[in-house]
């Protein structure tokens, strides 16, 4: 499987046989220009959203032909299982900003669990709902999302095997949010491969990693 950050919390996963997946496709010079990732043009078998935002819903602007994923429960879509579990864009259970999805994609045999806009920590049922994970795709920016401290807690609560940072400020989104850094500080051991790029197999999992990718957009 290959896991591609395209930018802010859209990623391009791929299974062995060719099946794509894109999650939470942005809307390029959205907000008045604050967001500066490029456009997406990849073609994708399946497209999830988190959440009905700007920044995480344009399937709208990707090559048409894909089969949309955006609610809670269990899909089987394009030979691939993947579960959304209901959660909320703030710590008012969603009187902020709204409702959440985090989806479980199951690609090769591994277990692919992406955040969204995860606004609070998980509570015990929520981990029971999500499961088992062996990637997560977690927002660490802070002030639309859980603070870098909050997002810490989480990935522990959830025990992944290869954690992989999104949601954060760069040059290339201008929102009110923290860089990378702020997380790394407090979660300590990291790579940064300098590539936007990685292929994980069920021979990389049991090794607790975090891997700083760079956008490819």
């Amino acid at each position: 499987m290959k896991i591609k950050w395209l930018g802010h919390a859209s990623f391009l996963i791929t299974s062995g046989d060719g099946k794509k997946v894109i999650t939470d496709p942005y809307t390029s010079g959205g907000f008045g220009g604050a967001i500066k990732y490029g456009p997406i043009r990849e073609h994708a078998d399946v497209v999830t959203v988190s959440h009905a935002h700007d920044d995480h819903n344009d399937v709208g602007a990707l090559p048409q032909g894909f089969e949309e994923v955006s609610t809670p429960g269990k899909h089987e879509v394009a030979g691939l299982t993947i579960t959304g579990v209901k959660t909320f864009h703030d710590q008012q259970k969603g009187k902020e900003r709204g409702r959440n999805v985090v989806f479980v994609i199951e690609v090769d045999g591994i277990r692919v669990v992406h955040l969204g806009d995860l606004g609070h920590k998980l509570s015990d049922e929520e981990i029971r709902a999500i499961g088992k994970t062996d990637v997560l795709l977690i927002p660490v920016g802070g002030y639309f999302t859980m603070e870098p401290k909050d997002a810490l807690v989480v990935a522990r609560s959830l025990g992944p095997s290869v954690i992989i940072p999104m949601h954060y400020k760069t040059p290339s989104v201008n929102f009110p949010i923290k860089p990378v850094e702020d997380f790394l500080s407090l979660a300590g051991k990291h790579e940064m491969p300098g590539k936007s790029e990685i292929e994980i197999g069920k021979e990389d999992l049991g090794k607790q990693r975090i891997v700083v990718l760079e956008h490819a957009l």
